[in-house]
């Protein structure tokens, strides 16, 4: 193993904000790998999703949440407790601001979430979309809602203001050994995120309550020596009628969402698969304490 340096830095960021601030974007951004799912829709993080950038003198633990909101039924029940044990674990929170939307900083109870004090970082994202001259007078009105250690305009997508954003993270990480070898860039298994690259092609492809409603478990994942990988998945729903839309026609939507994931999932484990998709009804899972705890949460 490595010698460590004395001065080496290590540590847990927890990624919160609103659904659809930019927080996988960002997380994804900054490993410069895709961790983390993303579509249009709110809501399309679930769960807990660790990414692990690594350098000479430092590592920081990323762990992106699902979005903050009220919960209404037992699964955004779930992902709220995510987002409470993400806030355990963190030495430091980063608060994404969407600075098109509508809603802004006091809108979220950070005593109350934050009830350890942790410093937090408010990043103000999209600023590419923001009028220049409305900048500056932005940061001046959010920085009476919150004693924030530091405000940092960024835009996740284009990459702007990220590097900034790594030497202030690397400043602020306690002194400690890295947690995790410096090969590792995640510690979730390759069927968690094959699991996800398939939601994200449901949440790509559909609208209204049909993404929503969907759940996938894998099934069979066997690696080969030889010839192609096969990966047999059960998209999960709450109605017979999602379950038709899905299917499509003769087949051919299901057949549409897995020949866009298989390409994907290829891309992110650099190898062929072949992938069995199949759609099953559970009633009100969503709602549902031992259907969620079966599905993983």
């Amino acid at each position: 193993m490595q010698d460590i340096p004395k001065d080496f830095r290590a540590g847990y960021t927890a990624l919160i904000g609103r659904p659809n601030a930019g927080k996988s974007t960002l997380m994804n951004s900054l490993l410069d790998i895709k961790l983390s799912i993303i579509s249009p829709r709110p809501q399309t993080t679930r769960r807990q999703v660790f990414g692990i950038l690594n350098s000479e003198m430092a590592q920081i633990v990323f762990i992106d949440t699902p979005g903050l909101l009220k919960p209404k039924y037992q699964l955004q029940k779930k992902m709220m407790e995510y987002v409470d044990a993400a806030l355990n674990d963190a030495d430091l929170l980063l608060l994404l601001i969407d600075v098109t939307a509508k809603y802004h900083p006091q809108d979220i109870d950070l005593k109350k979430i934050n009830p350890k004090q942790l410093p937090v970082i408010l990043l103000l994202n999209k600023v590419d979309l923001l009028p220049k001259q409305d900048l500056l007078p932005l940061i001046d009105t959010y920085r009476t809602f919150y004693p924030f250690a530091e405000i940092i305009p960024i835009s996740a997508l284009k990459e702007d203001g990220l590097q900034s954003l790594k030497d202030s993270l690397v400043e602020r990480m306690p002194f400690a050994p890295p947690y995790y070898p410096p090969d590792v860039l995640t510690d979730q298994p390759e069927r968690f995120f094959v699991a996800e690259l398939i939601r994200e092609r449901i949440f790509r492809s559909f609208y209204q309550e049909v993404p929503y409603s969907t759940e996938v478990l894998i099934e069979e994942f066997k690696e080969r020596k030889k010839g192609k990988d096969f990966i047999a998945a059960t998209v999960i729903v709450e109605k017979r009628s999602q379950k038709g839309i899905l299917i499509g026609k003769n087949g051919e939507t299901l057949k549409k969402i897995g020949s866009d994931a298989r390409r994907e999932i290829e891309k992110f484990l650099g190898r062929e698969v072949y992938l069995e998709l199949r759609v099953k009804v559970q009633e009100d899972w969503r709602k549902n304490d031992l259907k969620l705890k079966r599905l993983g949460f």
